[in-house]
């Protein structure tokens, strides 16, 4: 299988984005695409997902990437109850793969997904991005908490891991998470993962896991997909080809010290699922997301793709968070998942892939 390029895209009803909007993209092949009503440990039933794939057929999309099916709290924490929601994921990678689905991205980082402080800075040319400020992340969660629900709330938008019915409970989650060491998040996550490996190979699914967004503890929190040697320790702790990553270049560059061209080189075999991301890094610690364009950040996109390409990689891909560009702003699009700046993405991505391709076929 080459190289598939997607697009992430929330659903009728709760992306502004609409499937004939995608289709005029030249060279997207598939959907990447979720049930993000349910909430973390809920089978997803096979009306819902049928209901997915109606939607994508008259445009010729696949459905082969879902991001995310959330992992529940009582897992990553490892409490007795995890059995029941181990199961009820099984039970999910069985009724997603008889539609097809080959790839199941998803995160293990504890109460916050991806964090950030501002979900529209200017970027200096007219446009918005996300923005983390460093000082903020050392304050009390609840202020960044109640910001991004703020969005979801008053723009009827859902944003994967930030639910709001975990999120009124958010003193009650870092209360559970307080005893949750760094390798007792290793140990739980190893137990998630042996669990549910033999379902994987029974239906031809991966499980990649995405890298934590930053890559550092945030609040107290212990997070583990931050660099080089924790992907060696991921993929080495359970030694399956179904255990595999969704390598985003944008949370692993978030530290500038992470070269992500080289993780590439070294395991493009255990790469199911790439997300294309620029970052540019402030001296402070701070960073804001911007263009895709190698220059345009510090990630070193260029060399990126050229990593997978020399490696024959065989793999889906889609540009990660975008600008918000051409009057995009709050209640018109998803915080970093605008329409423009993703394309625009997309065609350099291609442009670069295709460059490489002519380079390869004239040596």
């Amino acid at each position: 299988m080459p190289m598939q390029m997607t697009w992430r895209w929330y659903g009728e009803g709760n992306d502004q984005i609409k499937l004939s909007d995608i289709k005029q993209i030249p060279g997207v092949e598939g959907i990447v695409w979720a049930l993000h009503d349910k909430m973390p440990g809920e089978v997803w039933e096979l009306d819902e997902i049928a209901a997915v794939q109606q939607q994508l057929k008259p445009y010729g999309f696949n459905m082969d990437v879902v991001e995310s099916v959330n992992v529940h709290d009582d897992i990553k924490i490892g409490l007795p109850t995890r059995g029941q929601y181990i199961q009820n994921y099984i039970q999910t990678i069985k009724n997603l793969s008889r539609f097809g689905v080959k790839v199941i991205c998803y995160n293990f980082m504890p109460v916050f997904d991806w964090t950030r402080t501002d979900l529209f800075h200017p970027v200096g040319d007219g446009s918005t991005a996300l923005y983390y400020e460093a000082a903020k992340i050392k304050q009390d969660p609840r202020e960044m908490a109640d910001y991004v629900m703020s969005f979801t709330e008053k723009y009827h938008m859902t944003f994967p891991g930030w639910e709001p019915e975990r999120m009124a409970k958010l003193d009650e989650l870092f209360e559970k998470y307080k005893p949750v060491t760094k390798e007792m998040l290793w140990d739980n996550l190893k137990y998630f993962l042996e669990a549910i490996m033999p379902t994987c190979r029974e239906c031809d699914i991966k499980m990649a896991i995405h890298m934590d967004d930053p890559p550092w503890d945030i609040f107290g929190l212990p997070r583990l997909m931050v660099d080089a040697a924790a992907v060696d320790r991921f993929l080495s702790m359970v030694d399956d080809p179904y255990n595999c990553l969704t390598l985003c270049s944008g949370s692993l560059n978030a530290n500038p010290e992470n070269n992500v061209a080289e993780i590439v080189r070294k395991h493009a075999d255990r790469i199911a699922f790439a997300h294309i991301r620029n970052i540019k890094h402030f001296d402070n610690g701070d960073f804001s997301e911007a263009a895709h364009r190698d220059c345009c950040g510090d990630t070193g996109i260029l060399d990126i793709l050229k990593a997978y390409h020399d490696a024959g990689w065989e793999g889906y891909i889609r540009p990660d968070h975008g600008r918000h560009l051409w009057n995009e702003g709050p209640g018109t699009v998803r915080p970093g998942y605008g329409l423009y700046d993703r394309a625009l993405g997309i065609m350099y991505m291609l442009g670069v892939w295709d460059m490489l391709d002519k380079e390869a076929e004239e040596k």
